[in-house]
């Protein structure tokens, strides 16, 4: 493979990654996190919309994502039972009052 074939399969595998984005809602493990994502979805029935959401734990290597903070996981090799995604990138600190 040429290095141009090498780098377009890279950006595939990329793009074929699962994203998710949320809000971190537990920062007490170390090397982890919880992150709420928040999906909106219609009743089948009724046509309403609904808010459903689901917890995550992703990988934090470096311990730098606190609570409140708004992120970017994304899906990866199981680090653990419970962990398989890692923190992409952080798209809105939180706020201190």
């Amino acid at each position: 493979m040429t290095e141009l074939e090498v780098v377009a399969s890279e950006v595939l595998k990329l793009k074929n990654t699962r994203t998710l984005v949320g809000e971190v809602v537990s920062d007490k493990r170390s090397k982890t996190i919880t992150v709420l994502v928040v999906r909106r979805t219609k009743h089948a029935l009724y046509g309403k919309i609904v808010a459903k959401s689901s917890k995550y734990h992703a990988h934090d290597e470096a311990n730098e994502y606190k609570m409140g903070d708004v992120v970017e996981i994304s899906e990866t090799r199981p680090y653990s039972k419970t962990k398989a995604w890692v923190v992409s990138r952080l798209l809105q600190k939180a706020r201190v009052v």
